[in-house]
C-alpha cells in the first residue's frame, strides 16, 4: 500500500481503492462521491428503540415498509420495571409488522446484533440500526448505528446524507495468542485512539496478514466494539473463513471475497502486532479507561485511587462516595461478579473458551457470582450439544437467555458498592443498573471472558488468562439450526396488511405536539455539564427508564436523573414561562436588550464540553425536546449519531470556542436565527445575558444539509415529513 502518488489522478485512483469507497459508492445515489447521498439495503432495531421508530414513521404517516426492517425484542424483555408496559410495546410490534411488512423476532430467541449477523450482513450490504453497536464490518458489510430519526428517514423514502468519511487503516500483523480475546484486541484499540480522536467519525478498515489467527466470531466481538472508539463503521477483509461462516448460516451467496487494491489510500493508520497483545481491563466509567491487567495488579492501589477520585468527581452531586481500595485484599483486588453477555461477550467461541478454562473447576461458594448469555438461541443449542452448557454449569456459573440487560442495566445489578466485571460492550455510570439518585451506586470494568474466567476461578482476584498455562482451548466447530427461529420468526417483509389494527397499551402515547422555528431564539440554561465528555446514558440513563420509551412526556422525567437531579424541574420552569410573554420579558429587565416576543421561540439549553459518545438512543435528544428544550451548546460533539438527533428533534446543534461565561440562568438571545437557517448561513452572533451584562457569543452549526435545515425549521423531523408526505398523497 505505497502512499508516493505520482499525480492527482492516481491519488483518486488509490481513495477508490479502498474496500469502503466500492460499498459507499454502490450505494450513494447522488452524483458526487463528496456528498453521499445512502439508501441502505436493510433496516433495524430492537425493542429499546423500534418503539420511537414506528412512533416517528406512523406520525409522519407512512403506509409502509419500502426496506427490509427488521426488529428483536431483546432489551425490554424481563417485562418487569412497570408492569405490562414493555410486553405491551412487543404486542404493538407484532402488530405494526403484520401493518407495515416488517419481521419479527421474539423476546429470549436472540439479540439484536447476533441476529443480524447470522440472516442478514454479507459482503457489500449496507445496513442502518437504531442502535450504535450496529456493527457487521467482519463479514464485509458497513454497517451504520443511528439514532431512530434516521431510520425513519429511509422508511419515507429519503437518504443518509454525510461527506465522505476520511478512512482509516488497522494493520493487523502477527497472531492472536492463547487466552488473548477479543475484548483484548479491541479495548486496546479504544484505549489507544478515542481520547485522541483518532478514528471519530471516519471508517476503520481492517486489513492484514493477522486476520486469519481470528475466527469470524472474534472479529465480530473486536467490530462491535468500534463503536466505542468513536468511528462512523468499519469493515474488514474477508476470506475463505468469512465465506464458511456465511455458508453454515445458509449464506454462502453473500459471500465475496473482498480486499483493498494493491494501492490504496488510507487517512490514517493503526499497525497492531497481534502477537504482543496481552489481556487487559478497562476500568470505569468508559472503556477507554484501559490498562494491561499485569500493570493493574503492579499498581492497583494508585489505579484505584484515580478510579476513586474520578467516580466520586461525578458523583458528588448525589452525596456519594465509592471506596474501591476496600476491594483490595493482599495487595490484590477482588471483584464481587463476572458476566460474560451481548452482541460482544455472548459469542459461541467466548463461551467455548469460559468453558476451557472452568472445566473441572468452581468458582466456589463465597460472594463473587458468575454469568454468561448466549447471544443467540442457536448459539445456546451449540453449547448444549457440545458440554459446553454443562462444563459450564458444573463450574458454578449461571446461563441466563438471550438478552442485552447486563449492557444497560437491567440484569444482575451488584450489590451496593459492589463492582463486576464484565464482557460486554460498555462501563458507562448507572450502566451496571445503580441508581445514584436513590443513594445506590456501583461499578463495572470491562474484560474479557478468558480473563473474566480465570478471575472467576481465582476466587475473585484479578487474573489474566495467560496466566493459567495448562489451558487446552479445544476449538469447536460450530453449526447452526435455522429450524431455532423459523417457528417463532414472523415474516411480513413483502406482504404488509394495512387493514391491521395497531395494538395500543395504555403506555404507548402521541408524540407530543412540537412547534416551529419562529424569527429569533431566547435561552435559558438549564443544565452544565462540565466533564470532559458526557454519554447519552448520563444525558438519559437505561434501566428503570426503558420502560417508558413508548411515552416520551413520563419517559422526560428521567433525563439527566443520574447527572443533574435540578434539570428536569429546571427545565419544566423554563417550559413553562416560555409562552409567557409578559414573564419573559421581567426575565431580561435591566438589560440593555430589544426582543420582540411575538417573533421569538423560547425554551432551555443544556451546555457541556462533549456531549453525545455512546448509545444511538435519540430519547437523549428527544426528552429535551419534550422539556421545551432548543439547543446544545458544546465544545464539540462527541458523536454524528448524537448530534444528528438534536436536529432531527428540531434541537439547534451549537458549537462556540468557549462556553466557560455560561452558567445555569444565564440567557442566551440569537436574534435572526430563522432567517440565518433559510439563507444557508453556518454560524451566528447570540447575546450572553449574565448578572446584568450583555456579552457576544459566536454559535457555530454546520454543517447542515438542506434537509436538515428544513427540519429545524419546521421544529422536528415528525413536522417535515408529515407535511412532505401529506403533500405528495394530494398530489
Amino acid at each position: 500500500m505505497d502512499a508516493d502518488f505520482a499525480s492527482e489522478s492516481e491519488m483518486l485512483s488509490a481513495k477508490q481503492g479502498t474496500m469502503a469507497y466500492s460499498v459507499l459508492k454502490t450505494h450513494n445515489t447522488s452524483d458526487n462521491m463528496d456528498k453521499l447521498a445512502i439508501r441502505f439495503d436493510i433496516l433495524g432495531a430492537h425493542d429499546m428503540t423500534y418503539m420511537g421508530v414506528l412512533q416517528t414513521a406512523i406520525a409522519c404517516g407512512i403506509e409502509s415498509f419500502d426496506l427490509p426492517f427488521i426488529m428483536t425484542d431483546c432489551h425490554n424483555s424481563l417485562c418487569m420495571m412497570a408492569g405490562s408496559f414493555n410486553e405491551d410495546d412487543h404486542v404493538f410490534n407484532y402488530s405494526a409488522v403484520k401493518k407495515y411488512g416488517g419481521q419479527k423476532m421474539p423476546s429470549h430467541t436472540t439479540i439484536f446484533h447476533q441476529y443480524m449477523r447470522e440472516t442478514q450482513a454479507g459482503c457489500g450490504k449496507m445496513i442502518i440500526g437504531a442502535d450504535s453497536h450496529t456493527r457487521y464490518g467482519a463479514l464485509g458489510t458497513i454497517a451504520i448505528g443511528e439514532g431512530a430519526g434516521e431510520v425513519v428517514k429511509q422508511l419515507v423514502g429519503k437518504t443518509y446524507d454525510i461527506s465522505y468519511p476520511e478512512i482509516v487503516l488497522c494493520y493487523l500483523d502477527g497472531a492472536i495468542r492463547p487466552g488473548v480475546g477479543p475484548h483484548d484486541l479491541a479495548l486496546t484499540i479504544i484505549g489507544e485512539v478515542f481520547k485522541k480522536g483518532f478514528v471519530k467519525n471516519r471508517i476503520i478498515e481492517f486489513c492484514g496478514p493477522g486476520i486469519k489467527s481470528m475466527s469470524v466470531d472474534f472479529r465480530n466481538g473486536v467490530d462491535c466494539m468500534t463503536t466505542e472508539a468513536g468511528c462512523l463503521s468499519s469493515i474488514w477483509e474477508t476470506d475463505s473463513q468469512v465465506e464458511e461462516f456465511l455458508a453454515i448460516h445458509g449464506r454462502g451467496a453473500d459471500y465475496v471475497e473482498m480486499h483493498p487494491a494493491a494501492k490504496a489510500y488510507y487517512d490514517r493508520a493503526i499497525l497492531i502486532n497481534l502477537s504482543e497483545l496481552v489481556p487487559v481491563i478497562a476500568m470505569p466509567f468508559h472503556p477507554s479507561n484501559v490498562y494491561t491487567i499485569d500493570e493493574f495488579n503492579r499498581n492497583t492501589k494508585d489505579i484505584l485511587h484515580a478510579t476513586e477520585e474520578e467516580c466520586n468527581r461525578q458523583m458528588e452531586k448525589f452525596g456519594l462516595r465509592f471506596n474501591f481500595l476496600d476491594k483490595v485484599r493482599n495487595g490484590r483486588m477482588v471483584v464481587d461478579q463476572g458476566v460474560v453477555a451481548g452482541c460482544a461477550g455472548g459469542l459461541y467461541t467466548n463461551l467455548c473458551a469460559v468453558a476451557d478454562i472452568l472445566e473441572g473447576r468452581t468458582i466456589g461458594n463465597g460472594q463473587f457470582s458468575m454469568h454468561v448469555y448466549p447471544a443467540s438461541m442457536p448459539v445456546m443449542e451449540q453449547m448444549i450439544s457440545s458440554g459446553v452448557a454443562m462444563t459450564i454449569m458444573k463450574a458454578g456459573v449461571d446461563i441466563r437467555s438471550a438478552f442485552c440487560g447486563p449492557c444497560f442495566g437491567a440484569g444482575d445489578i451488584p450489590s451496593q458498592m459492589g463492582f463486576s466485571v464484565r464482557h460486554v460492550t460498555r462501563n458507562f455510570a448507572s450502566r451496571d443498573g445503580s441508581k445514584p439518585k436513590d443513594g445506590q451506586l456501583t461499578a463495572v470494568a470491562l474484560m474479557d471472558a478468558r480473563s473474566i474466567a480465570a478471575t472467576a476461578i481465582n476466587g475473585g482476584r484479578i487474573t489474566p488468562a495467560t496466566d493459567l498455562a495448562d489451558i487446552e482451548y479445544k476449538n469447536r466447530v460450530y453449526t447452526f439450526d435455522s429450524s431455532i427461529y423459523q417457528g417463532r420468526r414472523l415474516d411480513c417483509i413483502g406482504r404488509a396488511e394495512p387493514k391491521t389494527e395497531l395494538k395500543m397499551g395504555p403506555n404507548i402515547t402521541p408524540i407530543p405536539e412540537i412547534p416551529g422555528l419562529k424569527q429569533n431564539l431566547f435561552l435559558e440554561v438549564a443544565c452544565y455539564l462540565d466533564d470532559p465528555v458526557t454519554t447519552t446514558d448520563e444525558l438519559i440513563p437505561g434501566g428503570e427508564s426503558t420502560s417508558y420509551r413508548s411515552n416520551l412526556v413520563r419517559l422526560a422525567d428521567f433525563t439527566l436523573a443520574n447527572r443533574d437531579p435540578n434539570y428536569v424541574p429546571t427545565a419544566r420552569a423554563i417550559k413553562e414561562r416560555s409562552n409567557d410573554n409578559e414573564k419573559l420579558a421581567a426575565l431580561v429587565e435591566g438589560y440593555d436588550v430589544d426582543i420582540d416576543w411575538a417573533q421569538t421561540t423560547s425554551g432551555s439549553v443544556v451546555v457541556s464540553r462533549k456531549p453525545g459518545d455512546g448509545s444511538a438512543r435519540e430519547y437523549a435528544a428527544t426528552c429535551q425536546r419534550v422539556l421545551g428544550g432548543c439547543a446544545n451548546i458544546c465544545l464539540e460533539y462527541a458523536t454524528k449519531r448524537y448530534r444528528s438527533n438534536l436536529i432531527n428533534w428540531g434541537l439547534f446543534p451549537f458549537t462556540a470556542s468557549s462556553i466557560e461565561k455560561l452558567k445555569v440562568g444565564s440567557y442566551v438571545f440569537i436574534p435572526g436565527l430563522r432567517k440565518a437557517v433559510e439563507e444557508g448561513v453556518s454560524s451566528i452572533t447570540g447575546l450572553i445575558l449574565n448578572e446584568g451584562s450583555v456579552e457576544e457569543l459566536n454559535l457555530d452549526f454546520a454543517p447542515l444539509n438542506n434537509e436538515e435545515r428544513a427540519i429545524l425549521l419546521d421544529g422536528c423531523l415528525v413536522n417535515h415529513y408529515r407535511s412532505e408526505l401529506k403533500s405528495k398523497k394530494k398530489s
